[in-house]
């Protein structure tokens, strides 16, 4: 294949297919907790580590990391003690992560239109052998954790009284599961950039969702789709010569619609079948179930 002759390309498609598994993995989570976009107030606060890293002449994928991290905590100690005043502090914090990452980038000697650019929209033909050592030392770290702490995460986005009484410790695992969201975006940024990057976490979880109530069915169908759209929107660029962030979010969203077309008849078809083997059915009982029984391993 021609797109495998090219060094770029083959970073390319490699890069893809990390944020391909790492964004809905996360995602999936987010979409529980209904904070879906919570990654793009992230990709805001997250261009002022962009920024800073150019200032300082280090990294900017690890300083838009400590960065996004930190930006990430605070957003879910705004979220616990915001109250009434929450939604101002947020804005102010997403805001003010976009105007502090432009100027600390127009203040950098590398602080050009086209650097910018690159980290709001993706440049993924652009990712160094560098970058891709950073994304895949970062998106290990992301699916070691949604993937290892997947019973545990689940039961605190799904219902956090339960998980509490439980004994699960819910403010810790909130902040990792924000702080790994953060990790997210400074992977997949060079790929769909900072301004896209929320897409790809919800999209991929939104469609899985048209076809499946399971949890480990979803999230399986997430990454695949995931995995699909940013390969396909990958190698469309290059043959199309198109934008390949914006291309993988079209992608996304088709497939989206696609299986929401779909879904209908599906459901149709289930709820006759239920109807059919209604008078052998037993009646559950609502709350009978608990968040933890709709996670297989």
């Amino acid at each position: 294949m021609e797109i495998l002759d090219y060094a770029f390309m083959q970073r390319a498609l490699l890069a893809a297919l990390i944020v391909g598994v790492t964004a809905p993995a996360i995602g999936i989570y987010l979409v529980q907790r209904r904070q879906a976009l919570m990654g793009d107030g992230i990709g805001h606060v997250a261009l002022t580590g962009v920024g800073l890293g150019f200032l300082l002449n280090f990294s900017p994928v690890w300083v838009a990391t400590a960065v996004a991290a930190l930006g990430s905590v605070v957003m879910e100690l705004i979220r616990w003690y915001g109250k009434t005043r929450g939604d101002l502090a947020l804005a102010m914090l997403f805001y003010g992560g976009m105007a502090g990452g432009v100027m600390l980038m127009s203040l950098s000697d590398a602080g050009s239109t086209a650097n910018l650019s690159s980290y709001l929209f993706g440049s993924i033909t652009t990712v160094s052998p560098e970058d891709m050592t950073t994304i895949c030392i970062l998106a290990a770290l992301v699916l070691v954790i949604t993937v290892g702490l997947r019973r545990q995460l689940f039961a605190v986005c799904q219902d956090e009284e339960f998980a509490r009484v439980t004994g699960l410790p819910v403010r810790l695992l909130n902040l990792l599961v924000a702080v790994t969201a953060a990790v997210t975006v400074t992977v997949a940024m060079r790929v769909v950039g900072l301004l896209m990057v929320s897409a790809l976490m919800v999209i991929p979880v939104a469609a899985a969702q048209q076809i499946s109530r399971s949890f480990a069915v979803t999230f399986a169908a997430a990454l695949g789709i995931g995995v699909t759209v940013t390969l396909t929107g990958t190698a469309t660029s290059f043959y199309a010569d198109v934008p390949a962030g914006a291309t993988i979010v079209l992608f996304a969203i088709a497939v989206f619609v696609i299986l929401t077309a779909l879904a209908a008849p599906l459901a149709k078809k289930r709820a006759r079948a239920a109807a059919k083997a209604g008078k052998g059915c037993t009646l559950e009982v609502p709350g009978s179930r608990t968040p933890a029984d709709d996670v297989s391993v």
